[in-house]
């Protein structure tokens, strides 16, 4: 809904300004300027990028950042009831009693999978704290890296725009000038449309597809916190910590904008823990 709201603040503000020094609306219609702009970034970036990247490209434009909220209670439920709990749940999370409680989490392959994955390694007990820190420290990486493909992707089609404008800016003029021989008039206005091409290049770039791609940056940046809070929580646990005291290494991982303070997060772990 904010992009759409930020596009609307650009194209009003930039057709308002330009309407308020007497400017045509007409004089901005060049269906051949997009054309040669929209089609030359669409091919430069198809160019640029593999078959991998486009798909992530398009996957991720559509993609509303989803936040997910941990509970100890799985951590409480493993002390309790012991490691044999703990293998079951994680063995089928779909039929899970504690998983099911949480849809958003079960709905989410990529985390659950990052999730159970490690529970399974802490159940199996074949490594200690220090290697599964590690491992989980290059399997964030490696999904940063990958979530920030689209927006790398989406970055160089950005800075290639206002160069596409200039291209569509001097084929206008190369048109211009091969028709000289028309009233000035006539000419004037070939010229005009002309630099349209380089309006278009630069306003497309700054004010819709690099914001677009600083906008999948900040979604991957508040992403990677998930893992880093499930990583917090579950080597916290490995190393001792009382499931409450491990919620709260978890807490302090948390952006301080989504981050509840302890009072409240205390006052909703015990209503879980009520309830389970």
């Amino acid at each position: 809904m904010l992009v759409v709201l930020g596009y609307v603040v650009v194209v009003v503000a930039v057709l308002g300004g330009y309407a308020m020094t007497g400017g045509h609306m007409g004089a901005l219609y060049q269906p051949a300027e997009f054309v040669i702009i929209g089609g030359a970034a669409f091919g430069a970036f198809i160019a640029t990028n593999t078959g991998k990247a486009i798909k992530a490209t398009a996957r991720a434009l559509p993609g509303l950042f989803k936040s997910s909220k941990y509970k100890n209670v799985l951590l409480s439920k493993a002390r309790r009831e012991g490691i044999l709990f703990l293998e079951k749940e994680i063995a089928d999370p779909a039929a899970s009693s504690v998983f099911s409680q949480y849809p958003r989490i079960l709905s989410d392959p990529v985390v659950m999978e990052f999730l159970t994955d490690y529970l399974r390694m802490m159940v199996n007990g074949n490594m200690n704290a220090f290697e599964i820190e590690a491992l989980m420290d290059h399997e964030i990486e490696t999904f940063r890296h990958e979530a920030e493909i689209p927006a790398h992707a989406l970055s160089r089609v950005g800075d290639g725009l206002p160069a596409f404008g200039i291209v569509a800016a001097v084929m206008g003029v190369v048109h211009a000038l091969g028709s000289a021989d028309l009233p000035p008039a006539e000419l004037g206005a070939l010229i005009a449309h002309a630099m349209v091409g380089t309006f278009l290049g630069i306003l497309l770039a700054y004010g819709f597809i690099s914001p677009l791609a600083a906008r999948i940056e900040l979604q991957v940046s508040e992403n990677v916190k998930v893992y880093e809070c499930i990583k917090v929580v579950l080597l916290a646990s490995l190393n001792g910590y009382a499931p409450l005291v491990a919620v709260e290494f978890g807490r302090k991982v948390l952006y301080s904008t989504v981050r509840p303070s302890f009072l409240e997060l205390d006052d909703h772990v015990r209503e879980v823990k009520s309830l389970n």
